[in-house]
């Protein structure tokens, strides 16, 4: 193996340096601290680069370095890193979009007295995801999972002035952790089954018979719940619009290539358990597709530009585990092409919207209009984004997505085939909703908007080249990245796509698109011609099915009121046992003091008063004695 796999360990470590520097130096170094950061990711992309292209040319063996940690009862628990086909190709994607963010992030927060401390938490953030990728086992990829976690609850209530920006910080992380508690469990008894937390250790306890079917399905499903947490699927997908509180650049950086893609990395990472259960593979692909049609149809009638894509993502990484799921092979591999395509055509929109954002001074995109005729570099490249994510050839998002398609007709499921269909048509209409209400028609800004400056479109442009070239890296006649990824792995890697599911598919997003521009741009069509119709529908996607609304009525109130009751309980039961206890002593104390005040006439009537107590006593226990 060549120099720079075995060095892949470096990749998270340029961040992490970053951060120290930050910290020790704190608020002074102002400005520089934006230059530090943009470095340090910067060497960690381009290790990641030679690491990658090392990796892709040398084939599919395992580069392992563990390094003893700690034993206990017996057992050797490791620490380490791994290079494999999948995490090579996720340090490409985690550094390069972290670098582009950091750049862009110079321009968007400048004049923000806090800059050395988001500067701070981005690298930390990066750090941690970087590692999180690289870890060869569960134990220490559960370690960087929660510091995750953490970065993520510091970027999104980084506006901690803001109620919003702390509530959607707090919620982000106590719904996360619920998808924790999960995998946490699922580590515990993978570890007492296996006696291992490491990959390849568990997969041969698998393949050798050690687990039975019920502990592999019961293990897949609980590691799947910490991904629904972390990758927002539904149930757990409310914490993720909400996080659109944090700064633009978060917002990239999370819904893009990190953190919300760490769940389904980690499907991918485990998929030999996952192949070993199709329970458990079955419950990864309805909940995906549901959540991919769910969330589209939320996205149909948001107004916030931002919760328009947060949406967007949700439903994105609804069709990656629906591959993950339902189509084997073919499956993981379009699903993992989809999280690369994904990771750029949508930073590339929110990077986007920021530059909108920043220029409008509103999220509504209807308080925006004729964006364009002032804003075309940002108008071009927010297009670009739209057709990507919308599946029109030859953009990034129409390969992934038709890949994802096949894959799932080559499984003969139809029903999810269909969703999957209906997922794009919504995403095309939503989509160009946003764009041409955003960037046509007449201005609702009482102020001319002015295009972003350079370091900011910058890494627009990088993205918007990716977005567009990106999916011919896995084309159906050259599948490259699809047979790199899945070398050395058993099972149908080939299949022939019918004709008719592109042209299907395509139809589908010109439709939607073609209904957004006749509704927004040119309007020929009222915008209320359907709500109208079936108010009913329109109120309950807006309102995002009032899915916050019952999480409130049923657990958030009945939690609060035995909070209410035990916090009670703690105040004037246990408290005020301690504090009587208090009183009593202090009372007897007091007395004792009373009594030993230095006064002679106190000391002698108390002398008195006990002699003749004492006298009455022996009279009366004499007398009733004899």
């Amino acid at each position: 193996m060549d120099q720079m796999v075995e060095n892949a360990w470096l990749i998270p470590l340029f961040p992490l340096a970053a951060f120290v520097i930050m910290v020790a130096f704190g608020r002074q170094l102002k400005t520089t601290a934006a230059y530090i950061g943009i470095l340090a990711t910067l060497a960690s992309f381009v290790l990641a680069l030679f690491t990658f292209l090392e990796r892709f040319q040398e084939g599919a063996e395992t580069f392992y370095q563990p390094v003893h940690w700690f034993s206990i009862a017996g057992f050797d628990v490791t620490m380490g890193y791994e290079v494999t086909q999948l995490n090579a190709l996720m340090l490409v994607i985690v550094s390069l979009v972290s670098m582009l963010v950091h750049i862009y992030s110079l321009g968007y927060m400048h004049g923000d007295d806090r800059l050395p401390v988001f500067y701070q938490y981005l690298a930390l953030f990066t750090f941690s995801m970087l590692g999180l990728v690289i870890s060869p086992n569960l134990l220490q990829l559960y370690i960087f999972w929660e510091l995750v976690g953490v970065c993520s609850f510091l970027l999104v209530g980084f506006y901690f002035y803001k109620p919003e920006a702390r509530a959607a910080a707090k919620k982000a992380f106590i719904v996360t952790r619920i998808g924790d508690v999960g995998l946490f469990i699922a580590i515990i008894l993978l570890f007492w089954w296996t006696g291992s937390f490491v990959y390849n250790d568990i997969f041969n306890a698998v393949e050798n018979g050690v687990l039975e079917p019920w502990q592999i399905t019961l293990a897949a499903i609980l590691i799947f719940i910490g991904a629904v947490g972390k990758s927002g699927q539904f149930p757990l997908h409310t914490w993720l619009p909400d996080a659109m509180e944090g700064p633009t650049p978060v917002s990239a950086l999370i819904h893009a290539a990190t953190m919300v893609a760490a769940g389904v990395y980690l499907v991918a990472a485990t998929f030999d358990l996952f192949a070993a259960s199709p329970t458990a593979l079955n419950v990864v692909a309805y909940i995906g597709g549901f959540t991919a049609i769910f969330a589209a149809s939320i996205g149909l009638t948001q107004r916030d530009i931002k919760r328009v894509l947060a949406y967007s993502t949700v439903s994105q990484l609804g069709y990656m585990m629906l591959a993950l799921g339902a189509a084997g092979l073919i499956g993981y591999a379009a699903g993992i092409f989809h999280l690369m395509t994904h990771a750029f055509f949508k930073a590339l929109l929110f990077l986007a919207a920021g530059s909108v954002i920043h220029a409008a001074h509103t999220q509504n995109i209807f308080e925006m209009g004729g964006m364009w005729k002032n804003m075309k570099v940002t108008g071009w490249l927010f297009l670009i984004g739209c057709l990507a994510i919308a599946g029109i050839p030859p953009f990034s998002g129409f390969w992934s997505k038709e890949e994802i398609l096949l894959s799932v007709y080559h499984a003969g499921r139809m029903d999810l085939f269909w969703i999957a269909v209906l997922a794009a048509f919504f995403t095309a209409f939503y989509m160009f909703r946003l764009f041409f209400v955003t960037f046509t028609g007449e201005s609702n800004l009482n102020h001319k908007p002015e295009e972003s400056p350079v370091v900011m479109t910058l890494p627009m442009i990088v993205l918007g080249v990716l977005a567009v070239v990106a999916g011919f890296i896995n084309t159906p006649w050259n599948p490259v990245l699809g047979e790199w990824l899945t070398y050395g792995m058993e099972g149908e890697l080939h299949v022939e796509a019918p004709a008719w599911i592109s042209v299907v598919t395509v139809l589908f997003s010109l439709a939607g698109i073609g209904l957004a521009w006749m509704m927004y741009n040119k309007k020929s069509l009222s915008r209320d011609w359907l709500s109208g119709r079936v108010p009913a529908l329109y109120q309950l996607s807006y309102n995002k099915y009032y899915i916050d609304e019952l999480y409130d009525t049923v657990f958030v109130r009945p939690l609060r009121g035995i909070g209410i009751i035990v916090n009670w309980i703690d105040d004037y039961v246990v408290d005020g046992a301690v504090r009587l206890t208090g009183r009593i002593t202090d009372s007897v104390a007091g007395l004792g003091a009373r009594m030993q005040n230095g006064q002679i006439q106190t000391y002698g009537l108390v002398t008195v008063v006990g002699l003749v107590l004492l006298i009455v006593g022996l009279t009366v226990a004499g007398g009733y004695y004899k």
